[in-house]
């Protein structure tokens, strides 16, 4: 698939790499020159330094050979405008990046076929993390029938050095599975004989309540939080405020600036504003963070965030929660004092990742450590899986089927679990695997 990127800023850039790794042909626009050359020297790419929203510069990246345009500048107007052009050169689905709420009505009028706001989907993400503390990611599949639980093995955790063979053989009733195994950087799709040991990063899919279990078991103490400190009064700080505070939840929001304060304050009953340094150590005492059960550093600068965090884990937070604009720092720190790390570049690709999967596809989630997907998708009238097992399907070792979803009935499948047309499937690949998983459900 040839796909136009316009914009190689943060959410541009990581896409551009993902999409190229996986052989798509992808052509990026980049007004800033510094950042097109960056971009350039390090994906395999086209890069074209010129304004997106500009005719020529599309016409320069042939777009009209493109399938999908995808628009995630800084600039909702730029975005809103380069589709526009797009849609004019007869590309068939275009994606703008469109931040403000006030300007995505009549969007399609104007050549948008699909609006993606990270920042939001991160602050709803940031929610589900919120409510099943503990977890290092929460990802709710088929309007939460499924979830997909990350957290790392601790120390005398009951996981810890035997097979998931072993340990099925010692626990009843189970209604989950290990997914994937990520150690050193390396993922692994488990299997009966894969060993689990203390600081695996494990990625669980459960059925109903069945995931307290799993978390139970890798050695994570799951609790819903009951008070959560915010640092920072970015966007992405905001609108994780509203959501925790409108969850009934007691929010804390501290930031440095004092205009910005006194505007959130005069703003939101139901938040608690504090003026103050988010690293300042007697700051974050005086509001008694050491009653937190989760601490969240939403800051636009990740030095702040992983700070703050740090000091609010040995000041007595439970949990602590750090947004990263670098990847890099999310998997040298999660688990390291950093329990989560989240980032609107994860969010943004788990939005259009969807658009650019073959099939009818609902949902793709995207993990700080790994380049494993976990993808929820439909089984297709003519797949040719069925009628078949998933033993005999001949799925790549790189994947697994974690969970099923079939009418109102939602469950861990087995072996013996024969595929039926219509069902939802919750997949976990490596990305050599995922052409098999669409050709073969599709």
């Amino acid at each position: 698939m040839k796909i136009v990127i316009v914009g190689a800023g943060a959410v541009g850039s990581h896409l551009a790499e993902r999409l190229a790794f996986e052989g798509q042909d992808v052509v990026v626009i980049e007004a800033d020159r510094q950042r097109a050359e960056e971009l350039q020297a390090s994906v395999d790419c086209l890069v074209i330094h010129a304004n997106g929203a500009s005719i020529q510069a599309l016409e320069d990246a042939r777009v009209e050979d493109a399938q999908l345009l995808i628009a995630v500048t800084s600039s909702d107007a730029v975005n809103v405008l380069a589709c526009q052009a797009a849609a004019r050169l007869g590309v068939p689905k275009r994606v703008a990046r469109v931040q403000d709420p006030t300007l995505r009505e009549d969007l399609e009028a104007h050549g948008v076929d699909v609006v993606i706001d990270p920042v939001e989907a991160l602050a709803n993400e940031l929610l589900l993390l919120v409510r099943r503390g503990g977890a290092s990611e929460v990802v709710e599949f088929a309007d939460g029938k499924i979830s997909l639980f990350g957290g790392y093995v601790h120390e005398g955790s009951p996981l810890d050095g035997i097979t998931l063979r072993e340990l099925r053989g010692r626990v009843t009733g189970w209604d989950w599975i290990v997914g994937a195994v990520v150690r050193n950087g390396d993922t692994v799709i488990a299997r009966g004989d894969s060993t689990i040991t203390e600081g695996d990063h494990v990625l669980v899919v459960a059925s109903g309540k069945s995931a307290h279990d799993a978390l139970e078991l890798m050695g994570v103490d799951e609790h819903r939080a009951k008070k959560v400190f915010i640092l920072g009064a970015t966007r992405l700080a905001v609108l994780t405020a509203e959501n925790v505070a409108r969850a009934g939840i007691s929010t804390v929001l501290v930031d440095a600036e004092a205009d910005r304060c006194g505007e959130l304050s005069a703003k939101y009953d139901r938040l608690v504003v504090v003026k103050g340094d988010p690293t300042d150590i007697k700051v974050l005492k005086s509001e008694g963070i050491e009653n937190a059960d989760v601490v969240i550093g939403a800051t636009g600068w990740d030095e702040v965030n992983i700070l703050g965090c740090l000091i609010a884990k040995a000041l007595g937070a439970d949990m602590a929660v750090a947004r990263f604009r670098r990847i890099e720092y999310a998997s040298l720190l999660a688990g390291h004092g950093i329990d989560a790390g989240v980032s609107t570049r994860l969010a943004a690709a788990n939005e259009i990742l969807r658009h650019i999967r073959r099939g009818q596809i609902f949902s793709v989630a995207t993990f700080q450590d790994t380049d494993a997907e976990a993808i929820e998708l439909q089984v297709g009238d003519a797949s040719e899986a069925i009628g078949k097992t998933l033993h005999s399907i001949g799925l790549p070792k790189s994947a697994i089927i974690g969970g099923v979803v079939r009418g109102k009935k939602a469950f861990i499948p087995h072996g013996t679990t024969e595929i039926q047309a219509g069902d939802r499937l919750i997949a976990i690949a490596l990305p050599e695997a995922i052409p098999a998983v669409e050709k073969l459900f599709a």
